[in-house]
């Protein structure tokens, strides 16, 4: 039998931030029939968060000895692992966001951390994976998990129809991702992602129907990043899930998504890229306008959030149409400067709704700035990002998303990306204009103090979002040297 039939240590360290985080969701299932009192339960957080940092020192001691591993399924490069190491940072900042909402409302279970970790763990399948099968399995697992908790709060309808909507409509997608899966294989008798690039380099198997088989593709990731004309799904659900749930979907997941959209069509689809570039410039386009358009109307912050998150995503996919390494940095850094605006953005959002999620319209804020200035001042700072503003990470996220598809001579669609993001700013000004020049109402009346937990999720994704805006060259420089070329 030949010796590399079993896995060795190698490859099993390779994958150890996986393990790591499987164990922690099993013994969290396992607490929860132990523990039975709410004093008990407290150390649910703290573990996962211990779990999830332990899994982070793994997958940069892993980024140390790159490779293949489990017969070319799984491949740690640099890639790989700055996206393991966002996914894991977006969990503790999930986690920590998430244990004062869920003790309001009375419904601190164990499950809850379990379906972060495990939803955690298919995320870093998916970015880790160098074959579509894998990509799959690890697609199935984070989602599976995030259906469960966008319905977690089982007696508040809001969640049991945004549970449901996210469910129907993304197993919907994920048939046509198989679809494609299914083509591209019966074209090049492959799901290898490098063994694809070569079938097609060769010109062997007819090019319009591998141009088709990504098309299928494209939709299935399409859906995952919420962008147009299959971003229907993302509003409702980030409306209906708890509010710390919808902080994590628009982050952690998309973030995953995006990695492995890089990954099929800047390896295996890399050869045929001017049969699917127009089609990514078109639906960037798209998701540009409907986001930023749709948001304008709204007036509950959270569905507002979700059309801006829709927005974002067709900034990203600005990156996806150039094509190059350059492309590929951008588009890493705009996802680590939006998971810090975002989660942060929907922290501040948990804490100031209260229990079951009453003040969530945007006039709610009214006065914030007078009754919690360093709350106020916290949303200012992800606002101002989001918008694009010097000195924040968003300014730079889309000066290097810009400047990539300028250098690839696509004109139309910088121009065209830099008008939304000059329509985005009125509804996000809006905000603030709302939490600092209007007269405090009810809402911001009997606001208690943000438990010690949120504190440290929020300031801490302001401090990356203003160290990414201030000093973005050390993050810059490990996208760049980690990116597809």
């Amino acid at each position: 039998m030949p010796a590399n039939v079993f896995p060795t240590g190698v490859e099993y360290f390779r994958i150890l931030p996986e393990m790591i985080l499987t164990i922690a969701g099993v013994i969290v299932m396992f607490m929860e029939a132990v523990f039975t009192n709410d004093e008990q339960r407290k150390i649910f957080a703290p573990f996962s968060v211990v779990a999830l940092l332990a899994a982070l020192l793994a997958s940069i001691s892993a980024a140390g000895d790159p490779g293949a591993a489990f017969s070319n399924m799984l491949i740690i490069d640099g890639f790989a692992s700055f996206f393991r190491v966002l996914v894991i940072g977006i969990g503790v900042l999930a986690i920590l966001s998430s244990t004062e909402y869920l003790r309001r409302e009375k419904s601190a279970g164990g499950e809850y951390y379990a379906l972060i970790l495990f939803s955690i763990v298919g995320q870093c399948v998916m970015v880790t994976a160098n074959e579509l099968i894998m990509i799959f399995i690890g697609l199935e697992i984070s989602s599976i998990a995030s259906y469960v908790l966008a319905g977690y709060l089982r007696d508040d309808p809001r969640n049991n129809e945004s549970a449901l909507k996210y469910f129907l409509l993304g197993s919907f997608a994920t048939a046509f991702l198989l679809y494609g899966v299914a083509w591209i294989y019966g074209l090049t008798g492959s799901t290898n992602l490098d063994h694809i690039r070569s079938a097609l380099e060769t010109s062997t198997p007819p090019l319009a129907l591998a141009g088709a088989a990504a098309g299928l593709m494209f939709v299935g990731f399409g859906f995952k990043i919420s962008a147009a004309p299959f971003q229907v799904w993302a509003p409702d659900v980030y409306q209906g899930a708890p509010a710390p749930v919808s902080g994590f979907l628009s982050v952690g997941p998309k973030a995953a998504a995006f990695a492995i959209l890089l990954r099929v069509f800047m390896t295996a689809f890399g050869p045929i890229a001017s049969r699917w570039e127009p089609i990514v410039w078109v639906c960037a386009l798209a998701t540009m306008i409907v986001g930023n358009f749709a948001a304008l109307q709204q007036t509950n912050i959270k569905r507002m959030l979700a059309y801006s998150s829709i927005a974002h995503a067709g900034y990203v996919l600005v990156a996806v149409t150039a094509h190059s390494g350059v492309g590929s940095a951008a588009a890493m850094f705009y996802l680590a400067a939006y998971a810090f605006t975002n989660i942060g953005a929907f922290a501040v959002v948990t804490y100031f709704s209260r229990k079951g999620e009453r003040y969530v319209s945007i006039d709610d804020f009214s006065g914030l700035s007078q009754r919690q200035p360093a709350m106020a001042a916290m949303l200012t700072i992800f606002l101002l990002s989001l918008i694009g503003v010097p000195l924040t990470a968003g300014f730079f996220g889309k000066f290097y998303i810009f400047k990539a598809v300028l250098d690839a001579n696509e004109v139309w669609i910088t121009v065209l990306g830099l008008l939304n993001s000059a329509v985005a700013a009125y509804y996000y000004l809006r905000v603030l204009v709302v939490m600092y020049f209007k007269e405090p109402g009810d809402a911001v009346e009997n606001l208690e103090a943000p438990g010690i937990g949120l504190k440290i999720a929020v300031y801490a994704s302001a401090l990356g979002t203003l160290i990414l805006g201030i000093f973005p060259g050390w993050v810059l420089d490990i996208a760049t040297r980690a990116a597809l070329k």
